[in-house]
């Protein structure tokens, strides 16, 4: 299996490393959210919390039910940061190449409610360079949070997400081609939000928060269950995304049955 390393999935991933299931798979955790699907596209791995919208990219995939990460208002750890008020006056946008459903996200904030189409660049996680010859850059996971954020106008896109939708937002889910990856289930996630107090401590020197920021960050930022308000916008988005020529058709979610 694959995960990023990022902050927001230390819960999903806790038990495959240190916990009841750390001897039932192999994890790889070097990989950011997009290198993750490619690896479950190219098939090295079995089953991979990828960002959401690679559902609608990569050939029959199921989705693990209920667990994500995700957020109901603001994520603080997706955010466009730009030199700009107006997102109107934005005339070009970076793009962290870490995450695609980002991407796809950012795309549609700017064409469905914005009605407005920048100039898009793909970059590697770096805000100086994206920033040089870009108004506005996307960055995602811990080097969204290490951006230091006083000089730019600072647009979480959970938040934005919220405004024009009033529903939550999904940004990735654990996918597999199996009917059945038995370790990967709600279960491991409960396990990982019980040692949360563990979590803080091994992050609190990965990221630039204080032990109690690491802690509602996890708590209040992230939600790691699909609840109806996220499942609804999880549908909108990939409505908006095949309206905006983002994915070529959208296909009905298809759930790993136990």
């Amino acid at each position: 299996m694959a995960a990023s390393s990022y902050l927001n999935t230390a819960p999903l991933i806790w038990s495959f490393q240190y916990g009841t299931r750390r001897n039932d798979v192999r994890l790889v955790t070097d990989a950011a959210p997009a290198r993750c699907a490619d690896l479950l596209a190219g098939g090295e791995v079995e089953g991979a919390l990828v960002p959401i919208i690679e559902y609608q990219r990569i050939p029959e995939l199921k989705v693990v039910p209920g667990v994500c990460v995700g957020s109901h208002f603001t994520v603080r750890s997706v955010l466009l940061i730009s030199k700009n008020k107006d997102l109107k006056s934005v005339r070009s946008v970076a793009l962290d190449a870490s995450s695609r459903t980002s991407q796809t996200l950012v795309k549609i904030i700017f064409r469905e409610f914005l009605g407005r189409e920048p100039e898009w660049a793909t970059f590697s996680p770096d805000a100086q360079v994206m920033l040089e010859r870009n108004d506005a850059a996307l960055l995602i996971g811990d080097p969204a949070m290490k951006m230091p954020t006083d000089d730019f106008h600072v647009y979480d896109l959970a938040s934005l997400w919220r405004q024009f939708t009033d529903t939550g937002f999904v940004f990735a889910m654990w996918m597999a081609r199996a009917d059945t990856v038995e370790a990967i289930s709600a279960g491991a996630r409960d396990e990982g939000l019980e040692q949360i107090e563990k979590i803080v401590s091994e992050c609190e020197n990965d990221v630039p928060l204080s032990r109690e920021e690491i802690r509602k960050y996890l708590f209040d930022n992230i939600t790691f269950q699909v609840d109806e308000s996220l499942e609804r916008g999880m549908r909108l988005y990939f409505e908006l995304a095949e309206k905006h020529g983002l994915i070529e058709n959208h296909r009905p979610l298809d759930f790993i049955t136990s």
